[in-house]
């Protein structure tokens, strides 16, 4: 296993979310996920201008995974995000991932290790919690229920 930190997670996520998109949030929202070989893929959210087409950071950072042929390789990702400031990003609440992002990587856990750490962070760095993705997404509905994996 690999000794890629949470902190060192959030670093790779608080990068990512320097290239956020979001001009009509300015919120900017940055993931990166951790792999079985200790790589480390990021994404970042992506707004468009009709919201619904918006896509969030842990998504695009999963769908990079998958790309790569990796999705079932993911086992960690850390999340951080806050509002755009001059200093940076700025809020003490940790971000967690939305529903549907707890659904996407639900599929990348079912597929792959199990139940994956998620790591949750705020914008001003001030506080860092993680939890399973169990604890956040119980029952969960996945390849399993459906003969694969």
């Amino acid at each position: 296993m690999s000794d890629v930190t949470p902190e060192a997670l959030i670093d790779a996520a608080r990068l990512a979310a320097s290239h956020a998109h979001a001009p009509y949030s300015r919120f900017a929202v940055g993931a990166a996920v951790l792999l079985a070989d200790g790589s480390v893929v990021t994404g970042t959210n992506f707004e468009n201008a009709s919201y619904g087409l918006s896509l969030c950071a842990e998504t695009v950072a999963l769908a990079t995974a998958n790309a790569q042929g990796r999705l079932r390789d993911v086992v960690a990702i850390g999340v951080v995000g806050g509002a755009i400031t001059d200093a940076g990003l700025a809020g003490d609440a940790p971000v967690r991932p939305c529903g549907r992002c707890r659904q996407i990587l639900n599929e990348a856990a079912q597929l792959g290790t199990g139940d994956l750490a998620i790591h949750c962070a705020s914008g001003d760095g001030t506080t860092l919690e993680t939890h399973r993705l169990s604890d956040l997404l119980p029952h969960a509905f996945g390849p399993a229920d459906l003969g694969i994996g």
